[in-house]
């Protein structure tokens, strides 16, 4: 072989070479990529197959468990929110309040917030009332709402449960499906030969460590829902228990009577106390108007000589007549 072709197919191959190295590192950044989507896509998968699954045994589980729920009873297996809005009255707001604060923390509940209102006969409500927002374990639930008839009357109640499954399933899916591209991109971190490539992986990691932490905060979120029961609790103190039963027409009239006759009574101590409490005011208007009608009179008696005496001095003399002067000659 000649020294010419020699020189040739060196120069070709070492022109090939750098080709090579230049797609290599131009490629790198796709085929990184391209792993990871796969990856990724298999991880999606691969949830989304449990999540079926998941949903398959819950609808083979409710079909076969049917018969035995009750309208009270959710089936199991299933994220459920549960809300309940209830309504009491109370003859004692003190000792309703601490019996009520009692039973919260004996069944490892917390009162998420809490307005008290006092009554006034110079308001819309003459008694105090409260209104809570109760946190209560799901499973303890019906021992709370059984034991408020202890120290309260229930006047009404209602209870709504929202299903949360779905949503639930899927943000597990999506933190599956990011675990699985965080840990790709660490691995090819590692493997990265530019700087460019190190700089474009880190900032993706950046990004999917957001997502995670923001769908880790909703699922944690959902989770609270789901282990504890909402309860928005209203107490109003009263001087009597508002009736269960349906009043017949005679038990109407009677106790409308003597409602009437309360009334009357409640509005003359109330006028007799409104008396007491104004009797100073009362006093200094009083004394007030007293004056004022002193000085009225005063003025009065003033005008009404002013005008005498001016009606007086307007009379006209009378002339002498001729009789008079021939007597006085």
């Amino acid at each position: 072989m000649s020294i010419r072709k020699t020189g040739t197919i060196l120069l070709l191959t070492a022109l090939l070479l750098s080709i090579l190295s230049g797609c290599g590192s131009n490629s790198y950044k796709a085929a990184s990529s391209a792993m990871g989507n796969y990856e990724y896509a298999d991880a999606v998968a691969e949830t989304m197959a449990a999540s079926r699954d998941f949903e398959v045994g819950v609808a083979e589980e409710d079909s076969d468990s049917g018969a035995e729920n009750t309208a009270d009873t959710l089936p199991e297996n299933r994220k459920w929110v549960i809300t309940m809005n209830i309504d009491t009255e109370t003859e004692d707001m003190d000792a309703a309040l601490s019996s009520l604060n009692q039973q919260i923390r004996e069944l490892n509940g917390y009162i998420q917030e809490q307005n008290i209102r006092n009554g006034s006969s110079y308001s819309s409500s003459r008694y105090r009332s409260a209104s809570l927002t109760v946190r209560i374990p799901a499973e303890q639930l019906d021992t709370f709402t059984g034991s408020l008839t202890e120290f309260t009357n229930v006047v009404s109640s209602s209870r709504s449960a929202e299903d949360i499954t779905l949503s639930y399933v899927d943000t597990e899916t999506r933190i599956t499906a990011l675990e699985t591209e965080r840990d790709r991109l660490l691995e090819l971190m590692e493997q990265a030969e530019t700087m460019s490539d190190l700089l474009e992986i880190e900032s993706r990691l950046t990004d999917v460590n957001y997502e995670l932490e923001r769908y880790g905060s909703r699922l944690r979120t959902m989770d609270n829902q789901v282990s504890y029961a909402t309860i928005y609790l209203s107490v109003r103190e009263v001087k009597e228990y508002t009736p269960v039963a349906e009043q017949t027409l005679w038990e109407k009239i009677s106790s409308g009577f003597l409602d009437s006759l309360k009334g009357l009574g409640t509005g003359i101590v109330n006028f007799f106390a409104w008396i007491v409490i104004k009797l100073p005011y009362l006093v200094v208007y009083g004394l007030i108007l007293w004056g004022l009608g002193i000085l009225i009179r005063r003025w009065r008696r003033r005008r009404a000589a002013r005008k005498a005496v001016k009606k007086a001095n307007n009379t006209p003399t009378k002339a002498p007549d001729d009789s008079d002067k021939e007597n006085n000659s």
